[in-house]
């Protein structure tokens, strides 16, 4: 089984760098994902109220012949539950639904700048964080400007920032940022959701010299780079296939090759505009 190496988040909490996405796979079709995932070595499991497959990934859960303190699991409040109360609510629902009594990561999805809630929305997470039923809380999408703005209103930084991140959009200032703050940098498509960057002729390049797939050198640099990467598939050789990137190395100009791919184009919205 791969042994994937853990990151230290600012609660002490150790948060395994390669987890399992589950966007877009249906609640009725996610079980047997999860329990591919977990049967290769996977022990991050990542969803979300929006993606409607809480129950499904609770059910897998509970089928995963592992114990429940070996495993991270990670789910995000959806936009139309922003605010003190209605996070509360949200978060026992999702709680239900999962069939946890706690989660180990809970994640504001959007930062929604236009409903101007995300503040009280985080004073409730650090309630839930300060009960023991969310162990670490954090945000995902958030920019610069609305991380300072809970800084600056709030007491408790967030242990992780979920964005979109990869060779195209490398968000460097956003994470050199996080760094200065102690907050870790979670990649979500982290390989551009495939959308041409794999057919990158360097990329395929590296691929051949490594024995390894465009997709594999992609998440490489993530490791190499610190992140934590939440990769999606349905597809189990690809499962098993996203996980053995711990047995190679990319050399520094390769590195730097990968560096240069930056486009600034986005494959989703820009927290900045979306829900305005």
């Amino acid at each position: 089984m791969n042994q994937v190496p853990n990151i230290t988040l600012n609660t002490g909490a150790k948060m395994p760098q390669l987890g399992f996405g589950v966007f877009q796979i249906p609640s009725d079709e996610v079980v047997a994902p999860v329990q591919t995932a977990v049967e290769a070595g996977y022990r991050s499991i990542d969803t979300a109220a929006a993606y409607g497959n809480e129950a499904g990934v609770g059910k897998a859960i509970s089928q995963a012949g592992v114990s429940r303190d070996e495993l991270f699991v990670t789910t995000k409040l959806w936009n139309d539950s922003q605010g003190y109360d209605n996070a509360l609510r949200a978060f026992d629902d999702s709680l239900n639904k999962l069939g946890l009594d706690y989660v180990d990561l809970y994640l504001i999805h959007w930062p929604m700048p236009g409903q101007d809630a995300y503040v009280d929305t985080w004073k409730a997470f650090e309630k839930l964080h300060s009960e023991g039923r969310a162990k670490a809380i954090g945000v995902s999408n958030f920019h610069k400007a609305h991380l300072r703005r809970l800084f600056d209103e709030t007491g408790i930084v967030p242990a992780v920032n979920q964005i979109e991140l990869h060779p195209n959009l490398q968000q460097s200032e956003l994470r050199e940022f996080h760094t200065e703050n102690g907050i870790v940098t979670e990649a979500w498509s982290p390989i551009g959701q495939g959308k041409g960057l794999l057919e990158n002729s360097g990329l395929q390049t590296m691929a051949e010299k490594y024995g390894k797939t465009a997709a594999q050198v992609v998440l490489r640099w993530h490791v190499q780079l610190g992140h934590v990467a939440i990769p999606k598939s349905a597809t189990p050789s690809r499962v098993r296939e996203n996980l053995d990137v711990f047995d190679f190395e990319l050399s520094a100009d390769d590195m730097a090759a990968i560096g240069e791919l930056e486009t600034g184009n986005r494959v989703g919205p820009d927290p900045d505009v979306f829900g305005a």
